[in-house]
């Protein structure tokens, strides 16, 4: 006797559609959640990583302006001017890093 293929009933069948149409959607649904989700994830260690290097460049200027009132920076940053004192000579020196190259082994 041969067998006949066992056949789902017409409502069974449709409710599995109907079952994965659903859960097709939730996940359809749940892409744009997700993909804002991990933008701002982004966003928020690009921010993190902006803030730690504003607070090393604030922390380095506060550094320099304690400093800044100070003789020994005057005098440093009016040497970097090229300022000098009175009495003394400025000398000029060119052609320093060509000369540095030439003799390093």
């Amino acid at each position: 006797m041969p067998r006949r293929a066992r056949r789902i009933a017409r409502p069974v069948f449709l409710l599995r559609w109907l079952a994965a149409g659903v859960l097709c959607a939730i996940a359809v649904a749940y892409v744009q959640p997700v993909r804002a989700y991990l933008g701002a994830k982004e966003e928020v260690g690009k921010r993190r990583a902006e803030l730690g290097a504003l607070m090393r460049r604030q922390n380095a200027l506060q550094t320099r302006l304690a400093l800044a009132g100070t003789d020994a920076f005057v005098e440093q940053e009016a040497r970097r001017l090229g300022l000098v004192r009175s009495g003394e000579r400025l000398f000029v020196v060119q052609g320093i890093e060509k000369w540095k190259r030439s003799h390093v082994p």
